[in-house]
């Protein structure tokens, strides 16, 4: 299904206003490139990949060097892909306020 004119003047229109607004999310949208979280993602997805890729070759020829090195790009891969998440986590937690004030489970009745 293709737009009509107006449709399409309408998107240009928009594209040229968030391009004067925000030039550096301009650039990024037009260079194409993975870039920040993103590219933290399939970077430690393909690490770990072909980790263990390492890891099952390292076992079907019967070199420790190549299962080991496989083990080293895995866990590489893992805390590329994990960091930024427990890096996250951590953030929310120091912005949640005091958690020295924890009450406990509270009581349906009184004693």
């Amino acid at each position: 299904m293709s737009l009509s004119d107006e449709e399409r003047r309408s998107l240009e229109e928009l594209e040229r206003g968030l391009a004067a607004s925000d030039p550096d999310l301009d650039l990024q949208l037009k260079s194409g490139r993975l870039r920040g979280t993103a590219a933290r993602t399939v970077m430690g997805v393909l690490g770990v990949l072909a980790g263990f890729a390492l890891i099952i070759t390292g076992i079907a020829t019967q070199i420790l060097i190549v299962g080991v090195a496989g083990f080293l790009v895995a866990g590489a891969g893992a805390y590329v892909l994990l960091s930024r998440l427990v890096f996250r986590r951590r953030l929310r937690r120091d912005d949640g306020g005091d958690r020295n004030d924890q009450t406990g489970p509270k009581r349906l009745w009184p004693d």
